[in-house]
C-alpha cells in the first residue's frame, strides 16, 4: 500500500500532481478523493504554478472508484447523495468538486494519461483542459456495466468533446477504445510513445508556462464561457471587457516591448 496516495512535485512553475496507488490501477476511495481535491487547492493557490498536469504512477492514469471500497456503500449511500455545491461550501472534497475546481481554475491543466482511464479515472482525464496520452493509454465509461450512469461531468464532458452520437456510442455500451482510436474522435490531444509520455507532456506545460499567467488564466475562461454562450455580441463584448483589463498589466507592456525590441517576452503574471 503506497503511504500517500497522491504526491506532488513542483518544478519550473510546472506542478505534477501524481495519482499514487499502482497497486490498485489508482482507483480512488474517500480518503483519497479528498486527498486529490487537496493537491488541486495546493496547486491552484501557489502563485509559482503556471501550469498543472496530473498523471498516474504504475501502469494506470485511474481506473475509476475503488470497486471493493464503494461495493461497501451499497446499503448506505448518504456520501453520494450530497450536491457538489454543498461540498464546496462546507469545504469536503471529493472526485466532483475536483472537476469544479479544474474547470473554474485559472491554470491550465493536462492529463498526462499513461495506461487505464476507466469511469471516474475517465472523468478526472476530461475534465482537464487537455490530454497527451501514451500509446498504452485506454479508456472506458464502464460506468453502464456497473447499474449507474457516468459521474465526475463524464456525461457533461463527453459529447462537447466527441458530440452526441459518440458519446452515446461509449457509454451505452460501456466499451474500451485505445489511444489511436481516442485520438480519432477527439477524444484527446495526442498519442506519443510510452516512454516519451512525460517529457511530450512537460514540453506542451512548458510552452504555456512562458506565456504570461493573466492572459492565459482568461483565456481558458473565455473558450469555456464561449463554448456554452448562445449570444455571440454578448460573448464579444466579455472579450472585448477582458482585453481592456489586461491591456492594464505590465505583462501587456512587456509583450509589446519584447515585440519591438525584437527579444524574447518575460512575463511576471504582473
Amino acid at each position: 500500500m503506497s503511504e500517500k496516495t497522491v504526491l506532488i512535485e513542483k518544478k519550473d512553475m510546472i506542478a505534477t500532481i501524481t495519482l499514487n496507488r499502482p497497486e490498485a490501477n489508482n482507483a480512488f476511495d474517500f480518503p483519497m478523493m479528498e486527498a486529490i481535491d487537496n493537491a488541486i487547492n495546493d496547486v491552484a493557490q501557489d502563485k509559482g504554478v503556471r501550469v498543472v498536469v496530473i498523471t498516474g504512477a504504475g501502469k494506470a492514469f485511474c481506473s475509476g472508484g475503488d470497486i471493493s471500497y464503494l461495493g461497501s456503500l451499497v446499503e448506505g449511500r448518504s456520501e453520494f447523495a450530497r450536491t457538489v455545491i454543498g461540498d464546496v461550501v462546507k469545504r469536503i472534497g471529493h472526485m466532483p468538486t475536483v472537476v469544479l475546481k479544474i474547470r473554474n481554475m485559472t491554470k491550465p491543466v493536462i492529463a498526462a494519461v499513461n495506461g487505464i482511464a476507466a469511469g471516474g479515472g475517465m472523468g478526472l482525464a476530461l475534465a482537464c483542459d487537455m490530454r497527451i496520452v501514451s500509446e498504452k493509454a485506454r479508456f472506458s465509461t464502464i460506468f453502464i456495466k456497473r447499474g449507474v450512469i457516468p459521474d465526475c461531468a463524464a456525461s457533461y464532458n463527453l459529447p462537447r468533446l466527441i458530440g452526441m452520437a459518440r458519446a452515446c456510442e461509449l457509454v451505452l455500451t460501456g466499451k474500451t477504445i485505445n489511444a489511436q482510436e481516442a485520438e480519432r474522435i477527439g477524444l484527446v490531444n495526442k498519442v506519443v510513445p510510452h516512454d516519451e509520455l512525460m517529457k511530450a507532456t512537460r514540453e506542451l506545460a512548458a510552452e504555456i508556462a512562458k506565456n504570461p499567467p493573466l492572459a492565459v488564466g482568461l483565456a481558458k475562461a473565455a473558450l469555456y464561457r464561449g463554448m456554452l454562450d448562445p449570444d455571440i455580441g454578448a460573448h464579444m463584448d466579455y472579450e472585448n471587457y477582458t482585453q481592456n483589463a489586461l491591456m492594464g498589466t505590465k505583462d501587456f507592456k512587456e509583450g509589446i516591448d519584447s515585440f519591438m525590441e525584437k527579444r524574447e517576452p518575460l512575463f511576471k503574471g504582473e
